[in-house]
């Protein structure tokens, strides 16, 4: 049982510690304070993770639905511009034929 990062033996020291300072009575009503508490924490962390993906969520619908239309509104590229457009060299211009071997560094 590992809860926050504390182990057993360190949730007994501070079980035992609560008790020396809080009393006998006190200690049942802290807990279930605290546990209250954490269960609002729960309610409140879980709302907010699914505000979030409906958020996220409806922001992809969006991104897809503008996207498709500003596809399906795009022109064509003309045919001429597409074959007349320049071939970029691959090789370097200050690089060696492919069929010398590379000069030794001196």
């Amino acid at each position: 049982m590992n809860i926050f990062g504390i182990g057993l033996p360190e949730m007994a020291v501070i079980a035992a510690i609560g008790l020396l300072v809080f009393g006998p009575k006190r200690l049942p009503e802290l807990g279930r304070t605290l546990g209250r508490t954490l269960k609002g924490f729960q309610s409140a962390s879980t709302n907010f993770e699914q505000e979030f993906r409906k958020a996220i969520d409806s922001e992809a619908d969006t991104v897809v639905t503008t996207n498709s239309v500003a596809i399906a509104e795009a022109p064509a590229p003309a045919a001429e511009s597409v074959a007349a457009a320049p071939v970029a060299a691959v090789a370097a211009p200050d690089a060696p034929p492919a069929s010398e071997p590379p000069a030794a560094a001196a």
